[in-house]
């Protein structure tokens, strides 16, 4: 088995997609290689799943045409948040224990599909 790592300075390869993936919980859901590479090297599905979910199950988040999704991450505890683009808040979420390994991450969502800011 080998040892995935996450390193921020690597995020800024992924300028567009090659690829497109379908999220399987929420199917019309798809997703980059920017974001499967933080999935998979992060050991972060999970997150993607969190963005998923909301989209299917928060009224508020689904309203939102743009969105942009942080996680920042202190100790082993995370908050995950949604704006709309402008700073203004609609879904907030503690997560009472990750081992994520960057202290910040952030990832677009629109048009059905999760990506980095760079693949926009």
């Amino acid at each position: 088995m080998s040892i995935k790592s996450l390193v921020a300075e690597d995020l800024g390869q992924f300028i567009g997609t090659e690829n497109w993936y379908q999220h399987g919980l929420v199917r019309p859901i798809t997703y980059t290689d920017g974001a499967r590479y933080v999935a998979e090297n992060g050991g972060a599905y999970w997150l993607l799943d969190e963005i998923a979910l909301a989209q299917k199950f928060s009224m508020a988040v689904r309203h939102v045409p743009f969105q942009v999704w942080k996680l920042v991450v202190s100790d082993t505890k995370g908050l995950l948040t949604c704006d709309d683009g402008d700073g203004k808040i609609v879904y907030s979420k503690e997560i009472p224990f990750t081992d994520f390994p960057l202290s910040e991450i952030k990832f677009y969502f629109t048009d059905n599909v999760i990506l980095l800011p760079s693949e926009y």
